[in-house]
C-alpha cells in the first residue's frame, strides 16, 4: 500500500519519471537517445541546462545543471578556487568547471544498482537541491567573472544575510 500516491510510482527506464515530471511542470526537454534527456528550467537568476544520463553499465543516473555563463579564461583560476569554497559548504552534489569551455554547472549521481529504481521524489529532490544551490552561489560567481573580486570576497558578498525590515 502506497501512502505518497501515484509519484511513488516506479518506472522500468530511470528517466521515464524525469520525462513524466517535465511534462507535468511543462518545461521545454528533449530526449535524443534513450538513455539522456536534457531539460530547459528557468531559474530567478539565469536559465539552467538540467541534463540526466542514464549509465546502465554502473547503474548510475547522473545529473548536471548547467549555467547560462562562461567563464574567461582570465578569471578561470579564481572561480575554481570559489568552486572549491562552495563544494565544502555542500552536502549533496558538487560544481565544477569545464576547463575547455568554461561551463559551471552542479553535478550529481544517484546510484540504482541491485534492482534500485528512481522515484519523482527522489528526481524533484535533485533538481530542486541543484537548483536552490545553483541560485544561492550565482552570485559569487558574478563577483568574480564580472566584478573581478577575489573567491573570499565573492562568497562573502554573495553569503551576506541581511535581517530585519528598513
Amino acid at each position: 500500500m502506497s501512502l505518497t500516491g501515484e509519484d511513488d510510482v516506479r518506472e522500468s527506464h530511470p528517466l521515464a519519471v524525469v520525462e513524466r515530471m517535465a511534462r507535468r511542470n511543462n518545461w521545454d526537454f528533449s530526449r535524443s537517445v534513450d538513455d539522456e534527456l536534457t531539460l530547459a528550467v528557468a531559474g530567478k537568476r539565469t536559465n539552467y541546462q538540467v541534463t540526466f544520463n542514464w549509465m546502465e553499465e554502473i547503474g548510475v543516473l547522473h545529473f548536471s545543471c548547467a549555467f547560462e555563463v562562461k567563464v574567461p579564461l582570465a578569471r578561470l583560476a579564481e572561480v575554481q578556487q570559489l568552486i572549491s569554497r562552495i563544494n565544502e559548504q555542500l552536502w549533496i552534489g558538487h560544481f565544477d568547471v569545464w576547463g575547455q569551455s568554461g561551463v559551471v554547472m552542479f553535478r550529481h549521481a544517484l546510484l540504482l544498482i541491485g534492482g534500485v529504481s528512481t522515484s519523482a521524489q527522489q528526481c524533484e529532490a535533485v533538481i530542486g537541491t541543484a537548483l536552490d544551490a545553483c541560485e544561492r552561489y550565482y552570485p559569487a560567481l558574478q563577483f568574480v567573472i564580472w566584478a573581478g573580486k577575489s573567491a573570499r570576497e565573492a562568497l562573502d558578498a554573495a553569503m551576506f544575510e541581511t535581517a530585519g525590515e528598513a
